[in-house]
């Protein structure tokens, strides 16, 4: 056995299907394109949501946003078309509603630009600060509701290797400072336990699943937040390594890796990205 093919003493398989392999010769723009291939991103009414939906554009895809909001944010809306018409590309918006039904037309509407449905970025998500023994049930049981496993199923129904990026958080890991948020901690850290799960079941067919966890983000949600209860904002300044809060355009490029080629080799993993407040105490 020559040297190319040990590892730490251990050999490397030589069974590998081609088919779950990047090419060698890829190049480093193919690795990020998203071109003829359809996205969805659930919570892509506003706020992180429509700036991934922008991303998805940006890596040369079709998008379909979905969301509870009877419309989406109107600016962001309007930049989003005039992006996607600059591209020669359709960026659609569904409310939310049954998921198998919205999932099969998506599929449909797939075929009728000749893309595939690639794709799902689970980023709809609820902040509310109520205590645990006040929370109601009816909401804990809506923050953890997920499309990604009916996108998985289109995926096996066609044959496709694709990617789901379920969005997180660094309070799937940790307990926030200032905030009586547990019921949202807990279904984020469920997020991360049922990637990890989803993971094991779907990649015997090629469908690659990650978690991605920001830390603070500036959005329409948190502002909310931050103007009713000021003195938070200075608890998270406090462990913000970098000296700022997120924005949602410091998403776009991590949620386009974990979608594209470039992570072929990753799944059933967390990037956090945190702006380093895990990093400290």
């Amino acid at each position: 056995m020559s040297p190319a093919t040990i590892v730490n003493d251990l050999p490397l398989p030589t069974n590998i299907p081609e088919s779950h392999q990047t090419p060698a010769n890829t190049s480093h723009n193919a690795l990020f394109t998203l071109a003829g291939k359809v996205v969805v991103i659930t919570g892509g009414g506003r706020g992180l949501g429509i700036a991934l939906a922008g991303a998805v554009l940006e890596a040369g895809g079709h998008v379909v946003c979905l969301d509870i909001l009877k419309e989406p944010a109107a600016e962001e809306w309007a930049a989003l078309q005039k992006m996607a018409k600059q591209f020669n590309l359709e960026a659609t918006y569904r409310k939310r509603r049954r998921a198998v039904e919205v999932m099969d037309e998506i599929d449909a509407d797939a075929t009728r630009v000749g893309a595939q449905f690639h794709g799902v970025v689970a980023c709809a998500g609820i902040q509310q600060r109520i205590p645990a023994v006040d929370y109601p049930q009816a909401d804990f049981e809506r923050i953890q509701e997920l499309m990604s496993l009916h996108g998985a199923r289109i995926m096996i129904k066609n044959g496709v290797r694709g990617s789901i990026v379920m969005i997180a958080s660094m309070s799937g890991q940790i307990a926030n400072r200032g905030l009586t948020c547990s019921a949202y901690n807990t279904s984020k850290a469920a997020v991360q336990q049922m990637c990890r799960s989803l993971a094991q079941e779907w990649g015997q067919h090629g469908i690659r699943i990650n978690t991605l966890s920001p830390g603070y983000i500036r959005t329409a949600m948190t502002d909310e937040l931050l103007t009713a209860a000021p003195e938070i904002e200075k608890i998270w300044m406090a462990g913000a390594l970098l000296g700022r809060l997120g924005a949602p355009e410091d998403f776009k490029a991590p949620a386009i890796f974990l979608l594209s080629a470039g992570s072929s080799f990753m799944t059933g993993a967390d990037l956090r990205v945190d702006g380093g407040h895990c990093a400290s105490a």
